[in-house]
């Protein structure tokens, strides 16, 4: 049940990332599409095109995507993913009246968009672990 648990995690994990990253190719279909471009656009000082940020999203997220689903190049995915999760909670402090209906305790929906990352952050964490392990035990078999 405990390796069935791990691909189950890492690939519904996938879908999910693949998804939304599809999505975000379509202008208008991704819920997330304007939050995400207005923190990119306030991270970058406005030197990156709405366009190359919304696409440069989807790409990311469907890498993440991708190398979940396969399971190849997992340390690279989880770099992304982890680099991408910190990305998600900027809307956090550059956009506190959007996230919060009362701060601290009512969120919008779209600060429940948002906080429902820290299951995905725990899941890359828990596909993170199991990684090390698997690398552990490569390594003293090679010695």
């Amino acid at each position: 049940m405990k390796e069935n648990g791990y691909f189950l995690l890492r690939v519904s994990l996938g879908i999910v990332f693949f998804w939304f990253g599809i999505l975000k190719f379509f202008p208008g279909v991704s819920p997330a599409q304007e939050l995400a471009i207005e923190t990119i656009r306030m991270m970058t000082f406005g030197l990156v095109p709405d366009g190359l940020i919304i696409n440069g999203l989807a790409l990311w997220e469907v890498l993440i995507g991708i190398g979940l689903i396969t399971g190849k190049f997992m340390r690279e995915t989880l770099i992304l993913l982890f680099l991408q999760m910190a990305g998600t909670f900027m809307p956090v402090f550059l956009f506190p009246d959007e996230i919060f209906v009362r701060f601290p305790y009512a969120l919008s929906l779209e600060g429940q968009y948002i906080i429902k990352n820290i299951i995905i952050i725990s899941a890359g964490i828990v596909l993170g672990g199991k990684l090390r392990k698997s690398e552990t035990k490569t390594t003293s078999a090679g010695q």
